[in-house]
């Protein structure tokens, strides 16, 4: 189980830069192009469509095709693709290799989640809190060496950075294979409850499922076009400089990745829907602050805030999901990743539209909004959960 978690730490750390790449180079790549905020938002949603495919293909990758070809072969498309960012080509170009690079980058995050959920079985929350972390890592780091780049005005190397990294998890991979992933999964808590006679009932988990799935993409796209636009938001509203202001998406990971390192402990204790509506309701207070106060000082101070509180949601929120549905975990996590990138193609198109239309005032306010919407679902989540455990209950 460890060389599983190193390997799946290492993927994750490449996800996380290879994620946040494009967010940390905007504003130098909009004005190399000779392009709007808004076509940077559509950059980013091909690569998120192309995820969307990976995503929604995994369980079928999965049942069809040996793991060990899957995950190598995803990491050389991602490898390429980046590879390809690096030279510029035109704009088309850009846009068409967007969702190669979504594919490699989106499928294996959905891979690597369902093997460690799967073999982690009660652990899971910390296991996935733990893989988290690095994914994180990696998006703290790439606005540092985004941040860099641009100052010597070498900023396409960011991608190179990616693509060089994927082939280094590739090489560990291929010399570290962990033979737990050929094994069958560890049964999760609702398992065992379901082997005990306590059975889960099945219409009150696709409602929960569809309620975590909405989450997932307003979770995923809220966070997406925060640390894509936040850069823009301080050049423009508080006149800092380029690479000053790539630096502020590193408070917001920073904090992610010390968030995360207790994430998983804290909601085995408390519970998962506790931890998820508690931060929730933090996070939609936190955006409201941010569109009130959008001083330097108090934007880094909230960013970094919102990043300890998000931090663990993502994990959390996926097990949570799982265990709502027991013995299906390919298709629930690959599902639920895969609104994560709906919400994370189109929202960010959208944030980048509206700061076109409405400017940055605006735009601060739209992330609350987004923020309260998100509150919303994860109460319907935990209401379904808890009508779906009563159901349980009387059935047995």
């Amino acid at each position: 189980m460890s060389r599983l978690i190193f390997l799946a730490c290492v993927t994750y750390f490449v996800v996380g830069l290879g994620q946040l790449a494009i967010g940390a180079v905007m504003e130098p790549m909009v004005h190399a192009y000779g392009v709007q905020y808004g076509d940077g938002g559509q950059l980013v949603m091909h690569q998120f469509l192309g995820g969307l495919l990976g995503i929604f293909s995994t369980p079928w990758l999965i049942r069809r095709f040996n793991k060990k070809l899957i995950i190598l072969l995803l990491l050389g498309i991602t490898a390429a693709a980046e590879t390809i960012y690096t030279l510029l080509p035109p704009w088309g170009v850009m846009l068409a290799i967007a969702p190669v690079a979504g594919f490699g980058l989106g499928t294996l995050e959905a891979v690597i989640g369902s093997l460690v959920i799967g073999a982690a079985g009660k652990k899971a929350n910390t296991a996935m809190s733990r893989v988290e972390i690095f994914f994180g890592v990696g998006a703290l780091i790439m606005p540092f060496a985004g941040a860099a780049l641009i100052k010597i005005s070498y900023w396409k190397a960011a991608f190179g950075f990616v693509g060089l990294l994927a082939v280094v998890a590739l090489v560990l991979w291929i010399i570290y294979w962990p033979s737990i992933v050929n094994a069958p999964f560890a049964h999760t808590d609702a398992d065992e409850k379901q082997s005990a006679g306590k059975p889960v009932n099945r219409r009150y988990g696709v409602a929960v499922l569809i309620a975590c799935a909405l989450f997932f993409a307003i979770y995923v796209g809220l966070e997406m076009s925060y640390v894509h636009y936040l850069p823009s938001l301080l050049v423009q509203t508080n006149g800092l400089t380029e690479s000053s202001a790539t630096l502020a998406i590193s408070l917001f990971w920073g904090a992610m990745v010390i968030g995360r390192m207790a994430a998983g402990q804290i909601a085995d204790r408390i519970g998962g829907g506790a931890y998820l509506l508690l931060t929730c309701i933090i996070s939609a207070v936190l955006f409201a602050l941010m569109g009130w106060r959008d001083g330097t000082a108090d934007t880094f101070i909230l960013t970094t805030i919102a990043g300890l509180t998000m931090s663990g949601m993502f994990a959390i929120a996926l097990v949570f999901a799982n265990r709502a549905m027991p013995g299906m975990t390919e298709k629930t996590t690959s599902l639920l990743i895969g609104f994560g990138g709906i919400g994370g193609a189109f929202l960010p198109k959208l944030a980048g539209w509206f700061m076109d239309q409405h400017g940055p005032d605006a735009t601060r306010w739209l992330f609350a909004a987004i923020a309260l919407v998100m509150l919303l679902l994860i109460v319907c989540a935990i209401l379904l959960q808890r009508q779906a455990s009563r159901a349980a209950a009387a059935a047995s």
